[in-house]
């Protein structure tokens, strides 16, 4: 079969889970022989997901001016490269990919939600009359669809799940790994609940701190490892809440992390307290590392878990908090078997290198039937 010619857009190569699973997708893709190049919206920035591929910077900012200097910019990146396929990723990147194609009409493009909720009707409205640029939106859960087909920001037959995918070799539990991280962030033989993710509403932080202020007045053994940038207004908020809920070094804000793997490997399990999702690659990360889950019903939490942990509804502190509770009551032997159950379920059903065949399959379809 022949190797394909593909661009991937996203808005930037920032440290996120879904510029991770683009870059992840990217590269498995060029170890397949494809030639691949990445497209980034916005300027290069200081803390970014490394890549030996090729990275063409648009240096969108927001100002109409700027727009269309990136744009004319894609539009001679896309006629230097000649790509087969333009797969964007997320509300930004996604748009920008569908204007192109205006001005490259030849340029085949395929959109990603990686989000239930990508902003209010004017972003819905924008997906809707830019639909005809676009030669399919895939989204990353069930939910997802349901919501964008719903509010007819996708038509149904334009939509496709295809969920993330989660590196097995990358997060795989390492017993020495596990002890000397534990030594190293100071453990002691205490409870360690993980969080990782960035601090923004979505992620609902001040849910988690509540309940986990009703965890460590019954367990105060307990410590909250919580991994993602602390800086900005959200950031102010939630440190703030910290300190008003009287939890001091019990939550430790440990900021923009690279080694997420070791901090997985050292928790005895992870929580996740969101407000809304799509499929948090987080959630799938722990459960590969073999980690007892708690999370909220949110996006497609449900459809990644399944029975390989625990769902609470989303806004609920005390139902968060009598989860956690709950499941540092069992014995080391009952989370040890539930860990072993997420792997499975990730190893089975989620794996990036059988997301990736899925992906080149769809490829090959989509440039069959309109390349």
């Amino acid at each position: 079969m022949s190797n394909m010619r593909i661009v991937y857009v996203l808005t930037s190569l920032g440290i996120g889970g879904a510029e991770r699973q683009v870059l992840a997708l990217a590269g498995r893709m060029a170890g397949r022989g494809h030639a691949v190049a990445l497209l980034a919206l916005m300027p290069k920035l200081a803390e970014e997901w490394p890549t030996t591929l090729d990275v063409c910077h648009l240096d969108m900012r927001k100002t109409p001016f700027s727009l269309l200097a990136g744009l004319a910019k894609g539009r001679r990146f896309l006629l230097e490269f000649r790509p087969d396929l333009v797969h964007s990723h997320s509300f930004h990147a996604n748009i920008v990919a569908r204007l192109l194609k205006l001005v490259v009409p030849a340029t085949t493009v395929l959109s990603t939600v990686h989000n239930v909720y990508e902003g209010g009707w004017p972003r819905m409205m924008a997906y809707r009359l830019t639909d005809g640029l676009s030669c399919r939106t895939t989204v990353v859960s069930e939910a997802a669809a349901r919501r964008y087909v719903r509010l007819k920001a996708v038509p149904q037959r334009k939509c496709v799940v295809l969920s993330n995918g989660i590196d097995t070799v990358e997060f795989a539990p390492d017993p020495k790994r596990c002890a000397r991280t534990r030594t190293e962030m100071g453990a002691n033989g205490e409870f360690i609940w993980l969080a990782a993710g960035r601090i923004a509403p979505a992620k609902d932080y001040p849910n988690l701190l509540r309940a986990f202020a009703r965890v460590t007045a019954a367990c105060p053994q307990a410590q909250l490892w919580i991994a993602g940038e602390a800086a900005g207004t959200e950031f102010k908020r939630v440190s703030g809440l910290t300190v008003e809920l009287g939890l001091g070094d019990r939550a430790r804000w440990l900021g923009l992390r690279r080694d997420v793997p070791a901090l997985l490997n050292a928790a005895d399990g992870f929580v996740s307290s969101s407000a809304w999702e799509g499929m948090p690659l987080a959630v799938g990360e722990a459960m590969a590392m073999e980690k007892p889950v708690v999370a909220t019903d949110v996006g497609g939490v449900r459809e990644l878990l399944g029975e390989a942990g625990v769902i609470v509804p989303s806004r609920d502190s005390n139902a968060l908090a009598g989860a956690m509770l709950e499941l540092m009551r069992r014995t080391p032997e009952d989370r040890h078997v539930l860990g072993c159950q997420a792997r499975e379920r990730i190893v089975s059903n989620f794996s990036m290198d059988a997301r990736a065949d899925e992906w080149e399959a769809q490829y090959r379809r989509l440039l069959a039937h309109y390349g």
